[in-house]
């Protein structure tokens, strides 16, 4: 019994001290490598988030959350690290095989293979049956729209973090809005937004231009109701777009937006008191100044009134115009205007425009015309829809305003004043450069602007950036239209001409005419289109 007592002992001894051996190599394993202490793995769940949906007006989802699965690795527990690289490459091709290879003999516990995974990868990685591969569940953000306002909405990051548009813009009140069950409305129309990429996109194919933008606003609230930047993106994928289409040229780009100025120049004119709609100036000659010569592109060679200079759009005219206002008068009105500093939206994507470093007796006539100084289209819209409005500038925004809220704005030019633009606007389009933006049934007040583009050189005489700005009910204004195209060519349907009566103004009257019924703007009896004025007569006939 002493004998088998003893046995035991040295029995119990031995499997004890080989578990012993056992459970500490164990914990060096799981704990420990190469003698240094092992991280636990965790996988971060605060790495990615939820955010809130994002509707338009309507209540249409333009961006939403969906579950996704991510694919990590175990390195420590994969057989063939080679191999299995290779037959992930099989089914998930965004897999680079000697990178990953080179991570899985690591033996790191966690290696990121993928993120956010389709249901089909992710169910053919599992079907391989690889050892180590696990999947992490978090959210995807998902724009069932496509390429549909993209340049409004950005994009996020792999974390879900945002990027640009509004989802960078508004992150805060996304966040807020998902912790307390909410969606984040914008003022977007997606039906509107449609319809102005569509006809962008058939301007940049008609005119083979290298660009366009466009912008929908509600003058008497400042809501933006599409906003378009070609060429687009997906913001599904937006790591595969170029970086020419990432860019938002109604934001970002700044331009010189030729005669669309002539818009601020003649409405502080007026109203400033400084000339009358009866007042005449003499375009019979160009303006020379040292090397610089101010000519009209179509010279009528003769005295021309207010409304005369306006339709006509000319350069003589409205230097003349702002010679009479004053520098420093020119300068308060462009502030006032909104044109010397950036727009703040929700859109921090904001260009700062370029003025000149000397703003002299020069400068103040070639920024009548829009000579000289370069904006964003945005700002061109905000400032026009002021001039159209009453005289109330109103900062644009992406978000849908609660109608019963007060829509704070500053006072820039009269009612008075206001009203007079409003009629030369219209005239424009019915006597002037801007006849091909009229559309039956809703009357159209705008102005065309041409400019050359700048080149290293100077100026690009066939690098034109057209646009016209459009608003419509042309008497009582709802809605603005802004078009801008960037070197359209001309062609035997625009008689070789690429100015902007011929490409982007009708391109604003076919944007018009889809999005008016829309929004169910009242149609108006059909006016018979006049003639080219030579009196004030015609200026008359409105009132």
């Amino acid at each position: 019994m002493a004998r088998t007592r003893t046995r035991l002992t040295y029995a119990i001894a031995t499997f004890g001290v080989v578990f012993a051996i056992l459970f500490g190599r164990l914990v060096e394993v799981t704990t420990l490598h190469d003698g240094v202490a092992r991280k636990s793995v965790r996988v971060d769940n605060e790495a990615s988030y939820f955010r809130a949906d994002i509707v338009d007006r309507k209540g249409e989802i333009l961006a939403t959350d969906l579950q996704g699965a991510s694919l990590y690795a175990d390195a420590r527990v994969i057989w063939d690290p080679a191999e299995t690289a290779r037959d992930l490459k099989a089914v998930v091709p965004a897999v680079d095989v000697a990178s990953l290879t080179k991570k899985l003999t690591s033996r790191q516990a966690f290696v990121w293979i993928k993120r956010n995974l389709s249901p089909g990868q992710q169910d053919s990685v599992r079907q391989l049956g690889l050892p180590g591969l696990h999947f992490k569940h978090e959210p995807r953000r998902v724009y069932p729209n496509g390429r549909t306002a993209s340049h409004a909405l950005g994009y996020v990051d792999v974390d879900n973090h945002g990027l640009a548009g509004v989802e960078r813009g508004v992150e805060d009140l996304i966040l807020d809005r998902r912790n307390k069950g909410g969606l984040v409305e914008l003022s977007l129309d997606l039906r509107v937004q449609h319809a102005l990429e569509d006809e962008l996109s058939g301007a940049v194919a008609s005119f083979r231009a290298r660009a366009a933008a466009g912008v929908v606003l509600d003058v008497n609230n400042g809501e933006i109701l599409a906003l378009s930047s070609l060429p687009d993106f997906d913001p599904n994928e937006p790591s595969l777009a170029a970086k020419d289409a990432l860019f938002n040229r109604v934001t970002l780009g700044v331009y010189e937006m030729g005669s669309t100025f002539k818009v601020f120049t003649t409405a502080m004119a007026l109203d400033a008191s400084k000339i009358t709609l009866t007042s005449q100036f003499d375009a019979r000659n160009p303006i020379t100044s040292g090397q610089f010569t101010i000519s009209d592109f179509h010279p009528e060679n003769r005295l021309l009134s207010v409304p005369e200079i306006f339709m006509f759009s000319s350069n003589i005219g409205a230097a003349k115009m702002a010679l009479e206002v004053g520098t420093p008068t020119q300068q308060a009105y462009f502030g006032r205007l909104g044109l010397l500093a950036p727009v703040t939206t929700e859109i921090k994507e904001a260009g700062a425009p370029i003025l000149p470093k000397r703003w002299g007796e020069l400068e103040t006539m070639t920024l009548s015309y829009g000579h000289g100084v370069a904006v964003t289209p945005l700002h061109v819209a905000a400032a026009s829809a002021a001039i159209a409005n009453g005289g109330k500038y109103i900062k644009p925004t992406l978000l849908k305003r609660d109608p019963k809220a007060v829509v704070p704005f500053s006072r820039v030019v009269s009612e008075a004043t206001s009203a007079h633009m409003r009629d030369l606007l219209r005239m424009v389009v019915t006597q002037g450069t801007g006849g091909k933006a009229d559309v039956a049934g809703y009357p159209v007040g705008g102005k065309t602007g041409t400019a050359e583009k700048v080149n290293g050189q100077g100026y690009a005489q066939k690098s034109l950036l057209t646009s016209f700005v459009a608003v419509f009910p042309a008497k009582n204004p709802l809605y603005l239209v802004l078009i801008v195209i960037d070197e359209p060519q001309p062609s035997d349907a625009t008689q070789g001409f690429a100015t902007a009566g011929w490409t982007a103004a009708p391109t604003a009257g076919k944007v018009i005419a889809r999005i008016a019924p829309m929004l169910n703007v009242p149609v108006a009896p059909i006016e018979p289109r006049k003639g080219a004025p030579t009196t004030m007569a015609s200026y008359e006939e409105l009132h």
